[in-house]
């Protein structure tokens, strides 16, 4: 049997919904700085943040489950071994952020005194109120969110960089199949 020349559908579905969703993310976290505290646009922009990125979460435990269940499709002509690494490196990176990113947030709301739901389903405490851990942790969660900005922009720039410049099947192995 031979290894498969693209991504399964659920992987595919799974990398395109999860881009869907950090664009929400990202985008409700740029625009809650525009409204009052305390008005029902920040609440629904805060709910739609904390939903989405804990969604994230989820979709990437999934992912992370398919991709250790079925390996990634050979790349056609294949890249330099320093390339594979690289993107080895890259993909570690990106996994990182969107299964750590969530944790930090519902760690640091719960130690901010908080409870973060799933939409509208209230999620299990993971730590006891403390205000100095919370300004730390989603501190953290700040900071490797603008690290984020970066590292998703690296990862289209790489795919576009496969596709357009070294003309190799990367980017054609993680786009919906056409019929």
């Amino acid at each position: 049997m031979s290894a498969p020349s693209r991504y399964s559908p659920l992987s595919i579905s799974l990398h395109w919904l999860t881009l869907l969703l950090l664009v929400v993310v990202y985008t409700t976290a740029e625009l809650k700085g525009f409204f009052p505290r305390e008005s029902a646009t920040m609440t629904t922009l805060k709910m739609l943040h904390s939903s989405c990125g804990l969604t994230v979460l989820v979709l990437a435990v999934l992912r992370l489950g398919a991709r250790l269940a079925q390996h990634a499709p050979g790349i056609t002509p294949a890249p330099a071994a320093w390339e594979t690494r690289l993107a080895q490196l890259m993909h570690v990176a990106l996994y990182a952020l969107v299964i750590g990113l969530p944790l930090l947030a519902w760690f640091g709301i719960n130690a901010a005194g908080g409870s973060p739901r799933l939409w509208g389903l209230p999620l299990p405490v993971l730590s006891a109120e403390n205000k100095a851990l919370a300004k730390s942790v989603l501190g953290a969660h700040k900071l490797i969110a603008n690290i984020g900005y970066g590292l998703i922009g690296l990862h289209a720039l790489a795919a576009l960089r496969h596709h357009y410049i070294r003309r190799d099947d990367t980017l054609l192995r993680m786009l919906p199949a056409r019929n």
